[in-house]
């Protein structure tokens, strides 16, 4: 299957990166907006996540039913999504239907009406998915292990921003932060699936026509920041621990180091480790906590990497008076990691397990339109699957090791979140992890 890539910059700036796969009856068209909660002020803290729901609910063209009712009519699937960096609205569809989701997805990105007795409904149901968040005990401590990590940097910021903040925000200020970030050169139009380039850029020239667009015909430049670890990018946060007190049946735990941007080279090599150290069944955490102890049921490490810094982290959920013995064999794990490094074996594991995990999550068109359209926003080209999988095979055990020893010796942060009174009531071996 020969797979083939197009890439257009329109007038006003936006870009139009396409996809084509042979075989596939689906299309999904992508408009990615280079704007996420790291770009809020305080006053409009949530405004992005917030303007994700807003867009919806209606165009100078579409009440928000007739949006639901056309693409129910063809059996696809409508939806947006917000993080740190980006926001993506994407309609998944049948390939005969790409004119219908190109109509569609432009006109609620360009032409939302933003009225105030929407802003009124969405308050309510933003203030609810806060709610949820809060309720849901392992999603509250990443929120909260991130707050830890990044102190006064603009990552630190939840992305759905706080109940305070969603109170507050007036609807003018929505509209203004809608008119100002969401801007051409900032936007990529990515669209995968059964598509050919040239019929895409026809129908999004013509769901463009007379709408406006950015005030340069450049694409604004990938987002940039120091590369390394991230106290070259102006973090003041020291190491600490801190304690979200609630009556949780587990204990759940965070702890991590800031790591790696995303323009750094060595970010293939934080990707091996990080599955050979806990992304799977075979991991050393997995296998240590896990298999070997039976201390926790879930138990895995993740990492993220973005534009100026990134995290490596690692996470388990256990029984509360088991918490201490949790934390202590966490640390052996990691420490043992950095001072020996990782077998010839587990970096050949998880070099094909990133290698697996990466084809096998393209075998839809909404997985292949987000790799494309990421990769065209936050790197300005596109980097093959088959160059991805050269980088991640030519990690060395050394390399790997090097990281390890840079990365893993230290804690910068650790949040709780578990039914302890105090901090001063957590195990002593949860006390001394970030010392």
């Amino acid at each position: 299957m020969r797979v083939e890539h197009g890439r257009t910059v329109l007038p006003g700036g936006l870009r139009v990166v396409t996809e084509h796969v042979p075989g596939m009856r689906s299309a999904t068209v992508g408009l990615w907006v280079g704007v996420g909660s790291r770009d809020e002020t305080p006053p409009v803290a949530g405004a992005a996540h917030y303007l994700e729901h807003l867009l919806f609910k209606g165009t100078t063209r579409r009440s928000a039913g007739q949006i639901a009712e056309e693409i129910d009519a063809v059996g696809g699937e409508f939806n947006a999504f917000t993080s740190k960096e980006h926001t993506c609205f994407y309609a998944q569809v049948l390939d005969t239907d790409l004119p219908l989701a190109m109509d569609l997805v432009t006109d609620v990105v360009f032409d939302a009406v933003c009225a105030d007795v929407d802003v009124a409904t969405e308050r309510s149901v933003v203030l609810e998915e806060i709610a949820m968040r809060d309720d849901d005990p392992e999603d509250l401590l990443h929120e909260i292990f991130l707050e830890t990590m990044f102190g006064d940097h603009p990552l630190a910021k939840p992305v759905l921003g706080t109940e305070e903040s969603i109170r507050q925000l007036a609807p003018a200020a929505l509209r203004d932060f809608y008119r100002t970030e969401y801007r051409s050169p900032e936007m990529v139009l990515a669209v995968a699936g059964n598509v050919e380039h040239d019929e895409v850029l026809r129908l999004a020239k013509e769901a463009l026509a007379g709408k406006q667009l950015g005030p340069s015909d450049a694409p604004a430049p990938p987002r940039t920041g120091a590369t390394g670890i991230a106290s070259t990018a102006g973090i003041t946060a020291s190491r600490e621990l801190v304690l979200r007190s609630d009556d949780t049946e587990q204990a759940h735990l965070m702890l991590g180091t800031r790591a790696l941007s995303r323009h750094d080279d060595r970010r293939f090599a934080l990707s091996v480790l990080n599955t050979a150290l806990g992304g799977g069944m075979s991991s050393r955490l997995f296998q240590e906590v896990r298999e070997r102890r039976g201390l926790a049921y879930q138990v895995y490490s993740s990492m993220a990497c973005y534009a100026d810094t990134g995290f490596l982290s690692v996470y388990a959920g256990c029984q509360p008076e088991r918490l201490g013995e949790v934390a202590k064999v966490l640390r052996e794990v990691c420490a043992d990691v950095a001072a020996h490094g990782l077998t010839d074996a587990e970096v050949a594991r998880a070099k094909g397990q990133l290698r697996g995990g990466l084809v096998l999550g393209l075998e839809d068109t909404a997985s292949r339109m987000s790799r494309v359209g990421k990769n065209e926003l936050n790197y300005g080209r596109y980097l093959s699957v088959d160059a991805t999988i050269e980088r991640i095979e030519s990690v060395t055990v050394g390399e790997v090791a090097a990281l390890a020893a840079a990365f893993l010796r230290d804690v910068d942060a650790v949040a709780v979140v578990g039914p302890y009174p105090h901090v001063d009531e957590l195990p002593a071996d949860v006390r001394e992890l970030p010392a």
